[in-house]
């Protein structure tokens, strides 16, 4: 069914039931909330979005690999249904069990042209009842087209305004707002040199307080990550193939504000580092974000002051960089096969390779420059660190029979010599204060007969260094 003879069959159900229809919805349309009706259009009316909320980076890689996503046609109808199924297995399971015992409770809202702008899932869900053949919709006034930047409105502000926040892919979210800002500012892409503030006003009205945007310079941010993502697909050759950005966006948006910072000049960044350093951490941290690197190690490339990550020390962030291009220069790439059946598939069995790979050096690497920079910072915090070697030591269970066994005891005594000569260095008469505490401590009558010869041997040698020291001074 085309998009003539939709509208022809859905205004024919409109002006049937238009003085009897199956219930009313308010809804925000051009910037006011109105009251519509809602009917019930038969699901052979109806065709799905392909720019859907839940399923744009799916459909824009696919788009990517030259596939036309016709969405009137059979089998790329099955196709959506796929991926909207796909993108919450789990959800749409529980979905489908409430429909089919309680029916549709939620409604809808599509176009005039019977394209669904709001409630995609659904219909795909709905399709699966055989004793249902009806969607429960508010029909915009607009066909799809026609309408296209106000109906991206009101799919913002009604999906992800501050009453709807949807459980989005978080890849979706970012290429909401970057095909936004295209469509408002007529801008190829964003740049913060000749950003359009009228846009970013008009974007962060529509979305508000979207989990991690409060205020309107963070559309700004999350248009520099995606401009970030997007650098890191055309590296790999990824170009658009939004699916390999799947459960990365916490590392993304990390370096975003590395880049932002260094990038302007910081005194985080080691002293006299220059834009090329900072070009170098980039792709660094593009080979670490494609193996999925934790989000907890991978902080320590540039998070925070410069004490506590690598970007901070020219010497130890060197030593990192140096090693992990010796670990991929070893590596052979193999040729991407963008004929593949299943690209994303494809992609990401490369993108598994280099990581079985590379990956355990990689991670290594970081372990290790992690264990020198705690060394520095040990460096300059020596009370810290005795601190906290002290409450482990007092943390011992000295009544254990194992602290009195010969292993223990040779440490113990190892870890006391090291004290004393680090303390004899430094001050020659605490370190005397702590001979003569320990003497005062020893308990003659409990001497054990095996050690007698040999403490009377050691006490002469103490009273031979004491007369030299008091006699040279």
């Amino acid at each position: 069914m085309n998009a003539i003879t939709r509208t022809q069959k859905i205004d024919e159900v409109i002006q049937r039931n238009l003085e009897n229809p199956f219930g009313k919805l308010e809804i925000p349309w051009e910037d006011d909330l109105t009251t519509m009706n809602v009917y019930k259009i038969p699901l052979n009316y109806l065709v799905y979005n392909k720019y859907n909320g839940r399923i744009l980076s799916r459909t824009k890689s696919l788009e990517a690999q030259k596939v036309v996503i016709d969405v009137e046609n059979d089998e790329h109808r099955e196709l959506i249904e796929k991926l909207l199924w796909d993108s919450k297995p789990k959800k749409n399971k529980e979905t489908l069990d409430s429909l089919k015992n309680l029916g549709q409770e939620k409604v809808g809202i599509i176009s005039k042209d019977g394209i669904i702008v709001d409630g995609n899932r659904r219909a795909m869900l709905l399709n699966k009842i055989d004793h249902i053949d009806y969607f429960k919709a508010v029909v915009l006034p607009i066909t799809y087209e026609d309408g296209s930047l106000e109906i991206e409105k009101f799919e913002t502000k009604y999906q992800l305004g501050e009453e709807r926040k949807l459980d989005y892919n978080p890849i979706e979210i970012y290429l909401k707002i970057q095909n936004l800002y295209k469509q408002l500012s007529g801008k190829p892409f964003y740049s913060k040199d000749s950003v359009d503030k009228d846009s970013i006003k008009k974007i962060y009205s529509w979305i508000g307080n979207y989990k991690t945007i409060e205020k309107e310079k963070d559309i700004e941010f999350f248009l520099k990550v995606m401009n970030i993502m997007d650098e890191y697909l055309d590296t790999f050759n990824y170009n658009k193939i939004y699916t390999a950005l799947d459960d990365r966006e916490e590392q993304f948006r990390g370096l975003t504000s590395w880049l932002d910072s260094f990038y302007s000049g910081s005194n985080k960044a080691f002293d006299g580092y220059k834009n090329r350093d900072v070009d170098k951490l980039k792709d660094l941290c593009f080979d670490y974000i494609r193996i999925k690197l934790k989000n907890e190690k991978f902080r320590y490339i540039g998070q925070g002051h410069r004490e506590n990550h690598f970007f901070g020390n020219q010497d130890i962030w060197e030593s990192l960089y140096n090693k992990h291009e010796t670990t991929i220069s070893t590596y052979n790439e193999s040729e991407i096969d963008f004929d593949s059946q299943n690209l994303q598939a494809h992609l990401n069995s490369r993108d598994a390779d280099f990581k079985a790979t590379c990956g355990d050096k990689m991670n290594e690497n970081i372990d290790l420059h992690y264990s020198n920079l705690r060394n520095k910072q040990s460096q300059n915090e020596p009370e810290k660190q005795i601190t906290k070697a002290l409450d482990a030591f007092n943390a011992i269970n000295q009544s254990n029979k194992n602290f009195s066994s010969p292993p223990v005891q040779n440490k113990i005594q190892k870890l006391s010599t090291d004290l004393l000569t680090s303390q004899a260095t430094k001050s020659p008469s605490k370190t005397l204060t702590t001979i003569i505490n320990l003497l005062e401590k020893i308990e003659v009558d409990k001497i054990p007969e095996n050690e007698i010869e040999d403490v009377l041997t050691k006490t002469k040698k103490i009273q031979q260094l004491g007369y030299q020291i008091n006699k040279a001074l």
